[in-house]
């Protein structure tokens, strides 16, 4: 059921026993924050909204003007099914709020609201999908993550070698329960590492469904004596995971995408943006230092380029047929804040078709056998190699001062500069990317 009113919500917890609501957003780093109301007092957060202290979270307010305003959207209403059944637990994502109304500039499911507005207002419906890949790892008897990987499974494999398939189903199951479209669930290459994909639907609830299905797999794995790292590079010698992010354009209920794509057209110039702005995006979809271990190697790109089929493409063209064709983005990784990856995604994108940019030929090549020089005689662009080097690129860059609000912009490069500074300066690199990341990510 889709929840609209007020009335209707506070109708499902008093008919589901639900004895405490979360009101759920995530800082502007993609860290998922929340905040529990008593059902008793859900009328009057509903009504005013819940007021919250932004300057405790990173890259909000100033302690000076610290007060926002939590604001649920009704219908991303879901009940948690890990929690007791006896006084359940319901959850929202919320936008935020300054005290007055007016907008926060640090609400990213705003940003990306917005954005995806912008393509309606051409004609254009944008729907998007994610393939989202995690590695399970052992505990020890304290219920600590180890870096000991569940099994020695690899890509597609079955019990034995693959020890996580009960799990996954757990998953599945339980994203379904919670209103999720899970489409394909596997074993990955890495030893412990699992891929599950889900359905596209609109920007932002897909961003939504992302930020959801990393609490439904912390939980399962959980719940289950296991940890689920959704770090980047969590392994040397490992495959690195990914948050591939398919896209599809439709006007007047035809997939843009489908059949050959004209260099000039809507979704060749959408597609053009998109690798025109490759390496300013790179500090949003690969925010840790951690992101760029994973560059170059197990399917994950290197360089600026595109092709059909081709998996050594920061974009490729799956050959598929029907609402299926779509164009997939293979760089962003799961550390990510979606909000803000899939809206400047798409912005890079609107920027091509606003500007007619022409989408240059394809590279029909195994780029991971592609020594440097030769990528160089074939004119391509090379992604960031640290995230310095892509915060770098993105503080420079007049597509992303046009697009992000000033002020959460330089909280985050500030943010992100002081990660790198922070790891630099550790006296054990290693134990701290351990406790600051791989236990948190």
């Amino acid at each position: 059921m889709h929840y609209t009113t007020q009335q209707d919500v506070l109708d499902f917890v008093e008919d589901n026993n639900v004895k405490f609501v979360r009101f759920a957003f995530t800082d502007i780093f993609g860290t998922q924050k929340n905040i529990a109301v008593l059902a008793s007092d859900l009328p009057k957060a509903l009504e005013e909204g819940v007021c919250f202290d932004g300057s405790s979270v990173p890259g909000f307010m100033h302690v000076e003007e610290s007060d926002l305003v939590l604001r649920p959207d009704l219908s991303t209403l879901a009940i948690l099914p890990w929690r007791p059944a006896e006084g359940r637990v319901m959850q929202f994502f919320c936008d935020i709020q300054k005290p007055d109304g007016r907008p926060f500039g640090g609400n990213c499911r705003g940003f990306l609201r917005g954005m995806a507005r912008r393509f309606k207002h051409l004609g254009l419906t944008c729907n998007v999908g994610a393939e989202c890949e995690f590695y399970l790892f052992e505990t020890d008897d304290r219920g600590r993550p180890t870096r000991i990987p569940i099994d020695q499974g690899g890509y597609f494999d079955v019990y034995p070698l693959d020890a996580a398939e009960n799990l996954r189903r757990d998953i599945c199951l339980t994203m379904e329960q919670m209103g999720l479209a899970p489409q394909h669930s596997h074993h990955e290459s890495g030893s412990g590492q699992n891929e599950i994909d889900f359905h596209y639907a609109s920007p932002l609830k897909t961003a939504d469904n992302v930020m959801m299905f990393k609490q439904i797999t912390r939980a399962v794995a959980g719940r289950n004596g296991l940890y689920a790292s959704f770090m980047p590079k969590p392994l040397a010698g490992q495959a690195g995971s990914g948050l591939h992010v398919n896209i599809s354009l439709y006007m007047d209920g035809k997939n843009l995408f489908e059949g050959d794509i004209a260099p000039d057209s809507i979704p060749g110039s959408f597609m053009a943006g998109v690798l025109a702005h490759s390496r300013e995006l790179t500090a949003f979809t690969n925010p840790l230092p951690n992101s760029y271990l994973r560059f170059g190697c197990d399917e994950a790109p290197r360089y600026v380029s595109w092709s059909r089929q081709n998996r050594s493409q920061l974009v490729r063209i799956p050959a598929v047929q029907g609402d299926n064709c779509r164009m997939e983005l293979r760089s962003p990784d799961p550390a990510c804040n979606p909000y803000l990856a899939f809206g400047l995604v798409l912005a890079a994108g609107l920027d091509g078709i606003e500007n007619r940019m022409q989408l240059c030929g394809p590279v029909n090549r195994n780029l991971f056998e592609l020594e440097p020089p030769e990528a160089a005689g074939l004119g391509l662009e090379v992604l960031p190699a640290t995230l310095e080097e892509a915060v770098d690129a993105a503080r420079q860059s007049p597509f992303l001062a046009k697009y992000l609000p000033e002020g959460l912009a330089q909280r985050y490069f500030a943010e992100q500069l002081r990660r790198c500074d922070e790891l630099r300066q550790a006296a054990d690199p290693a134990e701290f990317e351990r406790a600051r990341y791989f236990c948190a990510i």
